[in-house]
């Protein structure tokens, strides 16, 4: 991609611009960056010389933002922030013998990911870990990552999709819920209270419907956007929840989660690890990948 030099800003200039409409002052702004006043009032400027147009208005002894530098702000913060994050990267990685940038999903990152990576930096300690979490695919080319976990069909623009695991899932509950009357039947859950998973709005009725159970209910009953949530929602007792066995392991493990039904059900997408094309060879990746198969429980048919 090839850019023009006269339309790219001069990261001085913008951090002028932001320092000014923060502090509603030239003066403050030019303390603030150890400038003159004046150094400060000709960048303003440049900057509006080249956008075309009055980025400030003078109000009594304050300068306020015009329509022009309202609209402008959010845009030039934004820049900076990126700016500042992606040097802080590279001079975080820049000791490292690799760095590896991965996106997750954000349940699955939380809680099964970040408890199992000690043992992969204990495996691999040159390599730096920049993680954070996607939950629907994204443009590579747009974002710089190395490798994506990503749960739908093993399809991906510009990238290698390799097979993870499926996922599982099955009916929980808390004691609490449970203690109101344990549900003899799948049938009995359709009555309620149900979680709902927002992404997945079919869950329930999928479930119930594999289980011979009426179905009619199946869409009641309070949404949450992440798993996370719905976790959470079914150890307070809210009602009951259809979740992943792999993601409730420590829930499980001390009672706060209970199966009501060993009744696992697979569901129609599985979960893969996502290489850029052009990055099949990056060493750090390739170890990653590695490393994450070793984690998967074929007992509970996912990781």
């Amino acid at each position: 991609m090839k850019l023009s030099r006269r339309l790219v800003p001069d990261i001085a200039t913008l951090q002028a611009f932001e320092c000014a409409a923060r502090h509603g002052s030239f003066t403050q702004a030019a303390a603030e960056l150890s400038l003159t006043q004046s150094a400060v009032s000709r960048q303003i400027k440049d900057l509006e010389n080249q956008i075309g147009t009055l980025l400030f208005q003078r109000v009594r002894q304050r300068v306020v933002l015009s329509e022009g530098g309202a609209k402008l702000l959010p845009e030039v913060r934004r820049l900076l922030n990126q700016s500042e994050a992606l040097m802080l990267k590279a001079m975080g990685s820049a000791q490292a013998e690799g760095a590896l940038a991965l996106a997750t999903l954000p349940t699955f990152g939380s809680r099964w990911l970040t408890p199992r990576l000690p043992d992969f930096l204990a495996r691999h300690p040159g390599v730096t870990l920049s993680v954070a979490s996607r939950s629907q695919p994204f443009d590579f080319a747009e974002e710089s990552f190395d490798l994506a976990i990503h749960y739908g069909q093993p399809v991906w623009a510009h990238a290698h999709c390799t097979y993870l695991c499926s996922e599982i899932i099955l009916p929980v509950a808390a004691p609490s819920r449970l203690s109101l009357g344990r549900p003899q039947a799948p049938a009995d859950l359709a009555r309620g209270p149900l979680l709902q998973l927002a992404t997945r709005p079919k869950l329930w009725a999928e479930w119930l419907e594999g289980n011979a159970a009426e179905t009619g209910g199946a869409y009641r009953g309070n949404r949450f956007d992440q798993f996370s949530m719905v976790i959470e929602a079914a150890v307070a007792g809210l009602g009951f929840a259809l979740v992943p066995r792999y993601l409730i392991e420590q829930e499980l493990a001390s009672g706060a989660l209970e199966v009501v039904f060993e009744r696992p059900m697979r569901t129609e997408n599985d979960y893969y690890l996502v290489v850029p094309e052009g990055k099949t060879g990056n060493g750090p990746a390739q170890a990653f990948c590695a490393w994450i198969a070793t984690q998967i429980s074929p007992a509970n048919g996912a990781a």
